[in-house]
């Protein structure tokens, strides 16, 4: 998988209170997108793994899964914030 970094990485907190993860790129998100996602069946979760594949295979640039992980993380609850 592609190690393109986020211009911005993004905070979330997938699982326990004391386990923040800064998510720094596309292969970071995919990997909290498909092992630690709090609630499996969301729609903006699918939206951003499909997103993350299609950066995979070339189709789109880091931004576009930058944001539908976002989105998601903020549907699933679990956005801490976004790193400057």
């Amino acid at each position: 998988m592609p190690a393109k970094r986020f211009r911005k990485p993004v905070v979330v907190q997938p699982g326990r209170i004391d386990r923040d993860r800064v998510v720094a790129s596309v292969s970071d998100a995919a990997e909290i997108l498909l092992r630690q996602w709090p609630q499996p069946a969301s729609k903006s979760r699918l939206t951003a793994i499909k997103a993350c594949l299609a950066f995979i295979r070339g189709e789109k640039p880091p931004r576009i899964a930058r944001q539908a992980f976002l989105n998601a993380a903020k549907e699933a609850k679990i956005l801490l914030g976004e790193e400057i």
